[in-house]
């Protein structure tokens, strides 16, 4: 967890300071409040976790960038999550998943992967082409009215994903594309963005949104104050309303999401994050028996 000066610290910076409105001419650019660097564990770099910066992100509770060979051992193992959902972006390579009810399925490159609620196991497979798996995945807590619904998966393939400019949507809208995902919350977006080295794009965040953050893929950005967000680090910006700019450092890969601030409590246990105590235990209990049972057919 944070120290207590460390956290009162970066609360202050996001705070809001009185900025104009985004439409206005006048508009203040968004601060940046945090750089961070990640956490690698094997393949897997953990940008946000609820141990770290994901007190300050919910509803994201969770992300992770991941580098894994073809045919590699699982990328993810059993996650247990009651009252979460799973994004999974693919950027190369292909992913296949195996979740508690059976459900099995790929993503392949450029693909996404939603999956509400549900224990799953997640590997990397061989390509067409050769690729190494590369990938994020972010976990985002659903809203009341969602907890306790039905396990449910969905996946979207390349020629699916919505594209404004070099924007391409996962969740929410963008100019004049939208998320083909039906079970997703409404009110949260997440975007892939590819630039040119030296091309300049901006981000207001809708109305309302005063969580923002984004996490780079591949080459650099450099935004509005000077600062720069390169690979392994997670950037977050203030509270304020405003407008974030950026400008790409060499061919440039990257996922920005943004959403209301969720104040809800996490419950969190041996490698799961519920959003209902309740649910705690009797999750981890079942992801002991999907272990279990995966191991006893030869998985991992």
């Amino acid at each position: 967890m944070f120290g207590v000066q460390f956290r009162a610290g970066l609360q202050a910076a996001m705070r809001p300071h009185g900025a104009d409105s985004v439409a206005s001419p006048r508009a203040r650019y968004r601060r940046l409040a945090l750089l961070a660097s990640g956490r690698r564990h094997g393949p897997v770099t953990r940008l946000i976790t609820p141990w770290s910066v994901g007190e300050l992100t919910t509803p994201f509770v969770f992300l992770a960038y991941a580098e894994a060979a073809p045919h590699a051992q699982p990328v993810f193992g059993v996650q247990p999550h009651s009252s979460i959902a799973a994004l999974t972006v693919v950027l190369s390579g292909e992913v296949s998943f195996e979740d508690a009810t059976g459900g099995h399925g790929e993503v392949s490159s450029g693909g996404v992967g939603w999956m509400k609620a549900a224990h799953a196991v997640w590997r990397s497979r061989g390509s067409a082409s050769g690729e190494p798996l590369r990938m994020f995945q972010l976990w985002i807590a659903l809203l009341p009215s969602q907890e306790g619904s039905p396990a449910a998966s969905e996946s979207i393939a390349v020629q699916e994903v919505e594209e404004d400019g070099s924007v391409r949507v996962i969740l929410g809208q963008f100019g004049r594309a939208r998320s083909r995902i039906r079970s997703a919350p409404a009110d949260i977006t997440c975007l892939h963005v590819r630039l040119t080295d030296g091309q300049r794009w901006r981000y207001s965040a809708p109305d309302g949104h005063n969580v923002t953050w984004l996490a780079v893929d591949r080459g650099g950005l450099h935004l509005q104050k000077g600062e720069r967000v390169y690979w392994e680090q997670i950037a977050l910006f203030g509270d304020s309303p405003g407008v974030i700019e950026a400008q790409a450092d060499g061919e440039t890969s990257f996922v920005l999401a943004s959403a209301k601030r969720d104040a809800r409590p996490l419950a969190l246990g041996n490698g799961s994050i519920h959003t209902r105590p309740a649910a705690l235990t009797q999750d981890e209990a079942e992801s002991l028996l999907i272990a279990r049972r995966l191991r006893a057919h030869g998985r991992r």
